[in-house]
């Protein structure tokens, strides 16, 4: 009988094991094939990351912002001391120096401290795997990347040495709190450079990569010092220390040492005005770039500028009354302090005084004196009867604000304005700006009307349409007649509803006679009157192109308004306003600089040269009127220069060369005409509060829309032009006496005062050898064919010409057709702007409201 042989069984058990053996590297060889061409380049290795906030700065080097918070600070291999290369090695793959990317023995002891439930798992990635996850894959869990992760481990083992891998992963691994490093977690949990850790230190920084917001100092110290101690042991397994250096580490407190990183955004609109400029031009990550940015703005006159702001509409919101509390009843911690204001709530009322609880958890006692200036609110118009007790103010419960005295030993009950209001101000030389507030408060609202509020500008238009008439031949002396007059059936006023006959036009304007610069408009023509504002910097879709123009029913920004203003300042050059001086990268090289256009350059190695003023002020007597002859001029003129040797001239010339001059828009005259007339303005018109001030270089002019929806003061002197303006978001009626002398005024006084105080007199210069502007008919522009192209509004760079659009036919029957209340008497077609007024601020309305009718300002009797 045979005997049954199991061969028929074992040889089908081994021809199955061989195909597996088989099967698994050609398999894993297979899937390398496959992702091998979608593997990433190794270079990128070799240069380590940075990671650092977006700093600003101001032009006098104030650090004011910072956006991002990470922090990255890269080190090189031969930097990291052996003790912190060893503490890392304990924690995360002690066999570093000798696999090659992949270690069996790593992930079979991550598998059994995964079946015991240590705490303190090692985990089976090595050091390599870890480096080619954190720098070019996914956290997905999936078995691709996982594959992806392997394939890259080895890949990145046959291109870098393995002290050029360990410099990677501790240059790139996340460690908590914003630190991107070991060199930046040092930074940031001691205070320290990572020579100067301790060896508990290090253990403490290279516990974190497992898990870093469980193992975090910070927020766990228990399980952060388990962990710590937990890798000291290793070290003292593998040989890296010695019992003593043990011992003394473990007995070692965490002892962190974290400095305040955080640094507050202390002039938020300029702030964000960078940031988001960046975000523009370099992306989201422009925020983490490390990037210094450099502005323009002068940290003291920016300070002025916020506090004149909310002085001057806190002045505004209290002489309208109080409209009561915040809210009722409502968690305290919903509200937040800003503009020295805080919340808080009302616990007690008594007959005069009233107790409220803060924020942190303490309290305090309003007494009467700190609520007596209230008053109830009626309507923009009129305020009710004082109160006679507390319990006629606030009631139990009530969410209202507080402000203290500066011991916060007194504190004043005190209420956010819902008013707004805006002050911007610029260099008239070179369009830098030295200050700009977008409204009462950024953290209140963030919508900066400096550069972004459409408004009209009421009377603060009309020196641009007086300005044309000087370029067309009239002087500050010609007489022009303040009369009624009608257009069609339109019949513009005065605000006083008096009219003065013939007088000189620079008192017409110093008085703001409406029907003055109707007339003057009719004169010079609308046509170049529209070229010649978008030359002062409006946009050309926000300018009718009718006669209401004269009195102030162009959109315009604040900003335009600057950059117009500046023109009279400068002695006729058209500057462009610009926020950044200079960008330097994580390095500290210049990757931008600004090249602005200059309208004095040898006012840039002279700044004196604007203070040496040729004027004789005119007398103080509305009409008399005091020449000035060429001798006088000259003499000026030979004085000044009679101090400047040739070899001063020589080296002043060949620096002047580097710098590129702005075009000229006005005539020299016409500028400095137009600039004695506005100081008239404040010497003689509606501006005469700003004589407080006591300088005698200062020149503006009010304006007030109709209905005193907008309130503006537009300023200058040589060296500084500054535009204010208040009104409400959505636009409606300040109040009956709220004029721009009254609302906005005070605002640009408080500023300007501050801004020039100790600077030498400085006034516009006349300048003899200037040269007309160019013609605008010989100047043009490139529009694309699909698209039409407006003058944009500064700051955005855009050509300062275009050809000016032929002039529509028109007859004494059709000429005022378009005007408010007419109706077209033939088959023409008025002439409309291509875009309608912009949205009312802070609505996301499709349709816009319909645009004001003309402007109203109002003489200084009735200011007073």
């Amino acid at each position: 009988m045979k005997k049954l042989s199991s061969s028929g069984i074992v040889r089908p058990f081994f021809l199955i094991i061989i195909i597996i053996l088989v099967s698994l590297p050609m398999g894993f060889y297979g899937m390398y094939l496959y992702l091998a061409p979608s593997l990433p380049d190794m270079s990128s290795l070799k240069k380590a990351p940075l990671l650092k906030p977006l700093q600003v700065y101001t032009a006098d080097n104030q650090l004011i912002a910072e956006y991002g918070g990470k922090l990255s600070i890269p080190v090189k291999y031969e930097q990291i001391p052996p003790t912190f290369i060893h503490a890392f090695l304990a924690a995360e793959d002690s066999s570093f120096f000798e696999h090659n990317g992949i270690s069996f023995k790593g992930l079979g002891r991550a598998l059994t401290e995964s079946v015991t439930g240590s705490d303190v798992q090692t985990g089976g990635s090595t050091i390599t795997m870890q480096v080619a996850k954190n720098y070019y894959l996914s956290p997905d869990r999936t078995l691709r990347r996982k594959l992806t992760e392997v394939f890259l481990a080895r890949k990145i083992e046959q291109n870098l040495t393995k002290q050029e891998i360990l410099a990677a992963y501790v240059n790139k691994i996340f460690l908590g709190k914003n630190a991107y490093g070991i060199a930046a977690a040092a930074r940031v949990y001691y205070n320290k450079n990572i020579g100067e850790l301790t060896t508990a230190q290090m253990a403490m920084i290279a516990g974190l990569p497992k898990a870093p917001s469980k193992y975090n100092p910070v927020v766990n110290p228990e399980r952060a010092l388990e962990r710590r101690n937990w890798i000291l042991g290793r070290m003292l397994q593998l040989g890296y220390i010695n019992q003593n250096q043990y011992q003394q580490a473990v007995a070692e407190p965490i002892n962190l040492n974290m400095i305040d990183r955080s640094v507050s955004n202390v002039f938020p609109y300029v702030g964000e005005m960078v940031r988001s400029e960046l975000v523009e031009h370099f992306g989201e990550q422009a925020v983490d770039s490390g990037y210094k940015v450099y502005t323009t703005v002068d940290s003291n006159r920016q300070r002025y500028a916020e506090q004149s702001i909310q002085d001057g509409l806190e002045a505004y919101d209290r002489r309208h009354g109080w409209r009561g509390p915040e809210a009722h009843d409502k968690p305290l911690k919903q509200f937040i302090a800003y503009a020295n204001t805080y919340p808080a709530q009302v616990i007690k009322v008594n007959n005069n005084s009233f107790d409220a609880l803060m924020q942190d958890g303490s309290t305090v006692t309003v007494n009467w004196s700190g609520m007596s200036w209230v008053r109830p609110y009626r309507n923009a118009n009129s305020v009710g009867g004082a109160p006679s007790n507390a319990s006629q103010i606030v009631k139990v419960k009530d969410i209202i604000r507080l402000r203290p005295n500066e011991g916060k030993t007194v504190w004043s009950l005190v209420q956010v304005p819902k008013v707004q209001g805006q002050l911007i101000a610029i260099n008239p030389n070179d369009g830098a700006i030295e200050a700009v507030v977008g409204g009462y408060n950024f953290y209140q609202s963030k919508f900066n009307r400096a550069v972004q509020g459409w408004r009209q500008p009421g009377s603060t238009i009309k020196p641009f349409v007086y300005a044309l008439a000087l370029e067309r031949g009239m002087t500050p002396y010609s007489m022009v007649n303040d009369s009624p007059i009608t257009i069609g059936k339109w019949s513009p006023r005065n605000s006083d509803g008096r009219y003065l006959g013939m007088i000189p036009l620079r008192r017409a304007l110093y008085l703001s006679r409406n029907t003055v610069s109707v007339r003057l408009l009719q004169n010079v023509g609308i046509e170049r009157t529209r070229q010649l504002f978008m030359d002062f910097g409006l946009q050309e879709d926000q300018i009718p192109r009718n006669y209401t123009i004269a009195l102030g029913t162009p959109q315009v920004l604040p900003i335009q308004m600057a950059t117009g203003y500046a023109t009279f300042a400068n002695g006729g050059y058209r500057i462009q306003p610009h926020f950044i001086t200079r960008i330097e990268d994580a390095a500290g090289k210049v990757i931008y600089e600004a090249k602005p256009e200059y309208a004095c350059i040898p006012c840039i190695s002279n700044p004196n040269t604007n203070n040496q003023q040729q004027t004789v002020k005119a007398d103080e007597s509305k009409d008399k009127v005091t020449e000035i002859s060429n001798q006088t001029l000259d003499e000026a003129f030979a004085a000044s220069e009679a101090q400047i040797t040739p070899a001063d001239t020589a080296q002043t010339a060949k620096a002047n060369s580097d710098y590129r001059q702005a075009q000229r828009i006005l005539k020299s005259s016409s500028a400095y005409d137009m600039a004695n007339i506005l100081r008239d303005v404040i010497q003689h018109g509606t501006g005469r509060a700003a004589l407080k001030i006591g300088r005698d270089d200062l020149g503006g002019k009010t304006g007030t829309t109709n209905d005193a929806k907008d309130a503006w003061f537009a300023g200058f002197n040589g060296n500084l032009v500054a535009i204010a303006w208040v009104g409400f978001d959505q636009p409606r009626t300040l109040g009956r006496r709220e004029y721009g002398g009254v609302a906005a005024l005070p605002i640009w006084t408080n500023f300007m005062g501050k801004s020039l105080k100790d600077t030498p007199s400085a006034w516009v210069r006349l300048d003899k050898e200037a040269k007309d502007p160019i013609s605008r008919d010989k100047l043009q522009i490139q529009q694309s064919e699909d698209k039409k192209e407006y003058r944009a509004s500064p700051p955005l760079a855009r050509p300062l010409y275009r050809p000016a659009p032929p002039a529509p036919v028109r007859s004494t029957q059709n000429d005022f057709s378009d005007l408010p209340g007419t109706t077209p008497v033939t088959d023409e077609q008025p002439i409309v702007p291509a875009k309608k007024q912009p949205p009312a601020m802070g609505s996301n309305s499709q349709n816009p409201p319909p645009k004001e009718k003309d402007g109203i300002e109002h003489l200084i009797n009735q200011i007073q």
